[in-house]
């Protein structure tokens, strides 16, 4: 927290309300706000289209990707056994090595190489329940309509003890567009929606939900610029009031913690 940071939270916790609310008025009458209204330089992002419009990955590492991989690095324990991932083992290989004993990847129609399951999860009666101990699920859950569907799939073919590792996007330009593609964007999700959700599929177990970004992160990311270009703490500070990236850990009841 900066210094500037800190001050406001010592006033707002020392002074009542009303006293607030006066100096405010103050600061508007005068033009005391800082940086002073109307100074503000936009420099390069003083446009109306994004400096990269497929998120960066032309510049460099997408921003999300860089939290993605953050979570998924903070979770390399879980990713185990008999896993999971959608469109292809990118992640497994990367975070699960020496501990996974059986890899599938799970893409939604036919033609994938790399797919051992075709399958959507909003109708997949022919996965076998209790089937694998980890699930990456990384920017998928916005493209699926009917989440709860989804979710309540992903709960049954868990086995009892084992985790589905989810990101979904937050701040973030469209990615899916129904009509450019077979199957949209239809949700960007805030980490209390999140939460609520997967305390609702996964009764009895244990849900983790975190958050990634700040102002600066989201604005950069939002103008597609790479995660090479901005300092570690540009990246690495959260934020709470900006979710560029949620992300959640949800462990199935049962099994051995």
């Amino acid at each position: 927290m900066s210094l500037r940071d800190s001050a406001r939270s010592l006033v707002r916790a020392l002074l009542p309300e009303e006293t607030r609310r006066w100096i405010t008025l103050q600061q508007r009458k005068h033009k005391l706000q800082w940086p002073r209204a109307g100074s503000v330089r936009f420099g390069d992002l003083e446009r109306l289209t994004p400096i990269s419009k497929v998120f960066g990955f032309d510049r460099g590492q997408a921003i999300d990707r860089y939290y993605i991989e953050a979570f998924l690095a903070a979770n390399a324990a879980h990713i185990r056994g008999r896993a999971l991932e959608l469109g292809d083992a990118t992640y497994i290989r990367r975070f699960g090595g020496g501990k996974v004993t059986q890899t599938d990847v799970l893409h939604v129609v036919a033609g994938n190489p790399e797919a051992t399951i075709i399958a959507d999860l909003t109708d997949a009666d022919h996965i076998p329940s209790d089937s694998f101990d980890c699930i990456i699920f990384t920017q998928s859950l916005q493209m699926i309509y009917d989440m709860r569907a989804a979710l309540r799939t992903l709960h049954r073919i868990l086995k009892p003890g084992g985790s589905v590792l989810i990101t979904s996007a937050g701040i973030a330009k469209i990615g899916r567009r129904l009509g450019r593609d077979d199957w949209g964007e239809y949700w960007h999700l805030t980490s209390q929606s999140m939460q609520r959700l997967l305390d609702e599929h996964f009764p009895g177990g244990t849900v983790e939900v975190r958050t990634y970004g700040n102002v600066f992160a989201a604005i950069c990311f939002l103008q597609g610029l790479a995660a090479e270009e901005l300092l570690p703490e540009h990246l690495d500070t959260v934020d709470p009031d900006f979710e560029v990236l949620v992300a959640a850990r949800a462990r199935k009841a049962g099994g051995t913690p």
